[in-house]
């Protein structure tokens, strides 16, 4: 029983953080892409600060990956 507890613990943590990446990436991607429509001359700062965001982001679900293969592999 512990150790279901624990896949589903990993699970809901990578599914989560996966999911929540997903949509800043939307928001920020959007906005980004608005802030050039209207804008166009700073087209090149903004997908350079979007690429930053972007980043750090992704950085999130790392950690969340990270952290469900800790519960996977070291609470065995």
């Amino acid at each position: 029983m512990e150790t279901g507890i624990i896949a589903l613990g990993a699970a809901l943590a990578i599914a989560f953080a996966a999911g929540a990446a997903a949509i800043g990436i939307g928001l920020a991607s959007g906005k980004a892409f608005e802030a050039s429509a209207r804008q166009p001359e700073i087209a090149g700062k903004i997908q350079a600060m979007l690429m930053t965001a972007i980043v750090f982001i992704e950085a999130t679900a790392i950690y969340a990956l990270v952290v469900s293969l800790l519960l996977i592999f070291a609470f065995k």
